[in-house]
C-alpha cells in the first residue's frame, strides 16, 4: 500500500506543477493581447505573435501533461491491484527514462537560451529581437517547472528503489 500511496502522491505533486505551465501561458496570452491593444512602437508590435506562439505551446504542454498524469492517478490503482510487483517494475522502469529525458532537457535548454541571447545581440530587427527575448521567457519557464518535476521523479525513483531493495 506504500508502493500506491507514493505514486499517487507524487501524480497529484505533478498535475500541480503542471498547472504552472497553464498560469503561464494564460500570462503570455494576457501579454499578447495587451501588446496588440496598447503596442505603439514596432518593437511591441513584434512581440504580438512570438508571445502568443509561446502561450499556445505553453497551453499545449501544460494540458498535456496535466491530463496525462491526471490519468495516471486511476492507472495506478488499477495496475498495482492487478500486478503489484510487475506495477513496481514499471514504474522504476518509467521513472529511470524520465531522468534521462530529464539530462538532455537540461542540456538543450540552455544551449537554445544562448543561442537566442546570441541572436539578441547579433540580430537587430524589431521581430527576431522580440522573437529571441519570448524564447528565452519561454524557455525559462520550462527550466523552472522542469526543474521541480526532475528533483521530483528523481526522490520518487529513489522510494522505488527502497522499496524494492526491501522485498
Amino acid at each position: 500500500m506504500e508502493l500506491l500511496k507514493l505514486a499517487t502522491e507524487w501524480a497529484k505533486a505533478e498535475v500541480f506543477s503542471t498547472r504552472f505551465f497553464i498560469f503561464f501561458a494564460i500570462l503570455f496570452l494576457i501579454a499578447s493581447v495587451g501588446f496588440w491593444q496598447l503596442g505603439k512602437t514596432d518593437l511591441a508590435k513584434a512581440y504580438i505573435i512570438p508571445t502568443l506562439a509561446a502561450s499556445l505551446l505553453l497551453l499545449t504542454i501544460g494540458l498535456g501533461l496535466f491530463y496525462t498524469n491526471k490519468s495516471r492517478i486511476t492507472q495506478f490503482e488499477k495496475a498495482f491491484n492487478s500486478d503489484t510487483p510487475a506495477f513496481l517494475q514499471s514504474e522504476i522502469e518509467r521513472s529511470e527514462s524520465t531522468l534521462k529525458e530529464y539530462t538532455v532537457v537540461f542540456k538543450v535548454i540552455p544551449i537554445l537560451i544562448i543561442v537566442a541571447a546570441l541572436m539578441i545581440l547579433f540580430i537587430n530587427t524589431p521581430t527576431w529581437r522580440a522573437i529571441s527575448i519570448i524564447t528565452i521567457a519561454t524557455l525559462i519557464v520550462i527550466l523552472l517547472v522542469d526543474g521541480t518535476a526532475h528533483s521530483r521523479i528523481e526522490a520518487y525513483h529513489k522510494e522505488l528503489k527502497l522499496i524494492d531493495q526491501k522485498k
